[in-house]
This record gives C-alpha cells, structure tokens and sequence, in this order.
C-alpha cells in the first residue's frame, strides 16, 4: 500500500507513527496547561495506565483485535477513576503544590510497577504479541492518524463549547469564576478526567507500537516530554501540541542519527536543549501561538489605519 508523501521506509513510518501517537499525549496535556491553567509534573501516570494495561491483557491472553479494543477500555475506565479520585484529592491545592503532588502519585505507581514484578516484570520489562492486524506497521500507521484527527476534533469540540469556555474563565481568573457561581473545582476533575482518558489512550498505542512495555513510562520525562511539545507547539491552541509533536520527535530521530555517524554529536542532547532555547526565545507563545499573535497585531494595525484614512477622509 503507497500512503501519499511517505516514501516506502520503515523506519519513516514508526517515526510519522510515533508523532501521532504523542501528538495525542502532548494534547492531552495542552487541556490541563493551556485551557485550564494547571500545571501537572504526573501526567505521565495516566499514560503508563494505558501501557501496561494494553501491555498486560495481551501479553497474559491470544491478542486479538477485540481484546486490543478491550485493553483500551479497560485502561479509559482506570484512567478515568484514577484521575478523578487524584483530582479530587488534589485539585483543592494551588500551583506548585498541586504539581508536586501529581508527581508524587506518579512516583507511587512507578513504585507499584517496579515492585510487583509477578505482574510487571519490574524494571526490565515484558515484550508482548500485538493482532495480526496491528502487526502491518502501515495499517498501524493508519489507525494512530485517524486517531489523532478524531482527538483534535473531539477536543477542538470540546473547548469551544461553554464548557471549555469556563475552563478559559478559571485558567484567566479562578476567584472570578467562582464568585460568578461556578463549581471551579468540579470543572477541574472533568477537565483532569478528560485529559487523563486521552493520555492513557497515546499510552496504549505507544506500547504496541514498541510491542514492549517497562517502568519507564511512568518517569518524569514522559511527563516533561509532554510538557515542552506543548511549549514549544503553543499552549491554549491544541494544533501547537500537534506541530511540538512533530518538530521535537522529528529533531530527536535527526540528532541521534547524526550521533551514530559523527562523534561531535554523541552529546546530542546538549544540541537538543539549544533547540529548545532557540525555540522559547524566538517563539515565546509558542509557534502556533506566536503566529497567532502576529496576525492579531497585524489584523489591529490594519483596523488603525483604515480608521486614520477615515478620519482624514472625513
């Protein structure tokens, strides 16, 4: 099967695939950071539920189609009662606390999945069979694009519905919003809820897409990950994430290929944080958010001169 722009290369497919897969985790994250104003340093718990439960069910039973379905089902319920009980518990504090603390439960099930090795495997891990249909790397490809356009469609949805419009209030004025009667806390846990599903849903395509899952999913880079794809993409735009996605996933496959060939590269992750440097400070929104902001300032000084002509006019 030819898919229009990719060239036949494997390695071109699981690295387009890989972009969707934590386009969709990077926009998941962009709900709590960019609509909601919270920051959480655990998002990547909800995307490790995802992976070791799609990871477990197949690896104990004959995977199969339905079974894959019914791992993500299973890892969307955990994910939607873990996140609500965290949310509950946690949502009440402010900023930094708040943060601290989601790490913290993300430390405790990365604890969990390291100790219970009958389960687990601890830290090394288990490789697991996926459905024969999964297994074409371009049927694969596929499903996590039609997946990635679903999830930009359903949150675009999301966010623009009075909803997603009192989760902007809360984010630009918390006091405000409650004063005007809303039940601030309540819309926190949707919003965390909401954003947790998504992200244990990348958790699952991510793990079959290595065949193979360990404790590192539940690590505060996965987190972080998340975090700069939406920065660097644009917070508050939901197409940033997509774009951070890309360039950040694109530059890491790039900076470690060089690393193989040249030995000045072997630190590449030094040339990885320039990237990010350069990209904050020439994009401080954000690429989709500074674009945004450029054609706003151009669209007010277009309005400005059309009032001064006018004005002389008259």
């Amino acid at each position: 099967m030819v898919i229009p722009f990719v060239y036949e290369s494997r390695s071109t497919l699981i690295l387009l695939t890989q972009i969707f897969i934590f386009a969709i985790f990077a926009m998941s994250y962009d709900i709590l950071l960019g609509f909601t104003g919270i920051v959480s340093f655990g998002h990547a718990m909800f995307f490790g539920i995802g992976a070791y439960t799609t990871g477990i069910l197949l690896q104990r039973t004959e995977p199969t189609m339905g079974l894959f379905l019914l791992s993500i089902v299973v890892g969307i319920v955990i994910s939607a009662v873990v996140s609500y009980i965290v949310g509950l518990m946690t949502l009440r504090l402010k900023s930094h606390f708040y943060a601290m603390l989601t790490l913290a439960f993300a430390s405790l099930f990365q604890v969990a999945s390291e100790k219970w090795r009958t389960l687990t495997f601890g830290n090394d891990g288990f490789t697991f069979r996926i459905p024969e249909v999964l297994i074409d790397r371009t049927t694969f490809y596929l499903i996590c694009l039609v997946l990635m356009i679903i999830i930009y469609c359903v949150l675009q949805r999301f966010t623009h519905s009075p909803m997603g419009s009192v989760l902007l209030a809360i984010r630009e004025n918390e006091q405000r919003a409650e004063s005007l009667g809303y039940k601030v806390l309540h819309y926190k846990i949707m919003a965390s809820i909401i954003s947790g599903v998504t992200a244990c849903l990348a958790g699952s395509l991510y793990t079959t897409s290595l065949r193979f899952v360990n404790t590192s999913v539940f690590t505060m880079d996965t987190t972080l990950d998340a975090l700069l794809m939406t920065i660097i993409g644009g917070v508050g735009t939901l197409l940033g994430p997509v774009i951070g996605a890309g360039l950040i996933e694109i530059a890491h496959h790039w900076l470690s290929g060089l690393a193989e060939k040249y030995p000045i590269f072997e630190r590449w992750i030094i040339f990885f944080g320039i990237i990010y440097i350069l990209a904050v400070m020439f994009f401080p929104k954000g690429i989709v958010g500074s674009i945004q902001g450029w054609k706003a300032e151009k669209r007010v000084k277009r309005g400005a001169n059309v009032k001064q002509e006018k004005k002389i006019a008259g």
